[in-house]
């Protein structure tokens, strides 16, 4: 491969290698005789947080269930398996993962790597759900992590200390949902947060910039039977109206930027508004086949409402072009990984995209300048600009993750350019 890009098509690099091991064993070799080494699953994140010259190591081929423990719920996998191939195989055994985020491609080592998550403020990340991994060190040591500061900061280690080869995950009850999509008016939605996050294991909204309206999503255990929509409604639904239709509004929007606000506002009154039920990871995923960047920030959860206003007003004010909604989730607080974004709070993500091939980096500043004013830390895995100076202050046990990565990788072997600004 001479040219790698990440799913967005916006981030790219040229490895001096490129590599696809088979097996642990074989990807124990490698690293240990390569130089500059960074791990790639989906690339699904919008930075550069696996960009390298050197040599770029692919998990694709190490996939698959390596085990499972009927008594405690514990399945190891391959660190390459994507949440939809989990999915499946957890499908299979009668079990689920307690919370997923929208988006099922992802590899499972880089979901939990950049402390990807779903919303239900009761629930934490996909991080949360790691008991054991085995990581790939700098000398090509295969190591266990089970416990301790070690497990506390490979949760969500930014590929910083190692090159993830499995993930042992603890899961419950397959489930089923019941997943209710309706539109609300944004102010009486903001003015509602608390409750509604208290009422649903799972809600989430979405509001586009200069429209009034929040598009609601609520996901509740039931256990009625499913009730799906049938398959050309499916399709009309996820592959029409919120793919194709909103990729065609998005490029007339770049094309015609005064022309946003009235798209817009046709977005939202065009959403449609469904009830139905399904097992549990059906109703979390949606298909994302628009391409956009992103950037998402962790804030307080009572930091959401002014977070939003704010947003919008910025945009209002120095007429950012945004064709594209805040999504706005929920998760708990956690104290299982060192640099978790929600580390000890209860917290509310904030999510602003800008869609492919317009200018994104004045709008996404303005965003993290309103985000840090809430006191906001940002996602591992999405845009923003904070160096290592400045994160290190809003994360406790930095300190503590620091020791690790000393310990796992002395000289450095996993950190490019993005890693050294981040993580120093």
């Amino acid at each position: 491969m001479s040219v790698w890009r990440n799913w967005t098509g916006d981030v790219e690099c040229s490895p001096a290698a490129f590599l696809r091991p088979t097996t642990v064993a074989e990807l124990a070799e490698q690293v240990a005789s390569a130089e500059g080494v960074r791990a790639v699953g989906a690339g699904h994140s919008f930075g550069d947080i696996v960009a390298t010259t050197g040599t770029l190591i692919s998990l694709d081929r190490l996939s698959g269930l390596h085990s499972y423990d009927e008594a405690t719920g514990l399945v190891t996998v391959l660190a390459g398996t994507r949440l939809f191939e989990l999915n499946a195989i957890l499908d299979d055994l009668g079990r689920a993962l307690a919370n997923l985020g929208d988006i099922n491609v992802q590899s499972v080592a880089g979901a939990i790597s950049t402390a990807t998550h779903g919303t239900g403020a009761r629930l934490g990340n996909l991080s949360t759900q790691v008991t054991a991994l085995e990581v790939v060190t700098a000398t090509g040591e295969v190591r266990t992590i089970a416990n301790g500061d070690e497990l506390r900061a490979a949760r969500v280690s930014l590929g910083a200390l190692g090159v993830i080869s499995s993930v042992t995950l603890q899961t419950v009850p397959a489930f089923r949902l019941r997943g209710v999509d309706e539109r609300r008016p944004l102010e009486e939605t903001l003015a509602r947060l608390d409750e509604f996050c208290e009422v649903n294991e799972h809600f989430e909204f979405w509001a586009f910039p200069h429209t009034n309206a929040a598009l609601c999503r609520t996901n509740n255990r039931t256990e009625e039977a499913a009730r799906k929509r049938g398959r050309v409604a499916t399709y009309l639904n996820d592959t029409i109206l919120e793919n194709k239709v909103l990729d065609a509004l998005s490029r007339t929007g770049r094309r015609f930027p005064r022309q946003i606000p009235r798209l817009n506002r046709l977005v939202t009154r065009a959403f449609s508004e469904t009830d139905r039920i399904d097992i549990g990871h059906r109703i979390f995923s949606s298909v994302r086949d628009v391409r956009f960047t992103e950037s998402e920030w962790a804030l307080p959860r009572n930091a959401a409402a002014s977070m939003v206003r704010e947003v919008f007003r910025e945009i209002q004010i120095r007429r950012f072009d945004v064709n594209f909604p805040l999504e706005v989730r929920f998760v708990a607080p956690d104290q299982d990984s060192f640099l978790s974004p929600a580390w000890a709070r209860d917290t509310c993500y904030v999510a602003a995209h800008m869609y492919r091939g317009m200018t994104w980096e004045p709008f996404l500043r303005a965003v993290q300048d309103v985000a840090l004013a809430h006191d906001g830390r940002p996602h591992w895995g999405k845009r923003h600009f904070l160096d290592a100076d400045v994160l290190a202050t809003k994360y406790p046990m930095w300190d503590r993750f620091q020791a690790v990565r000393t310990d796992f990788d002395p000289t450095g072997k996993f950190t490019n350019g993005h890693v050294r600004r981040v993580l120093g």
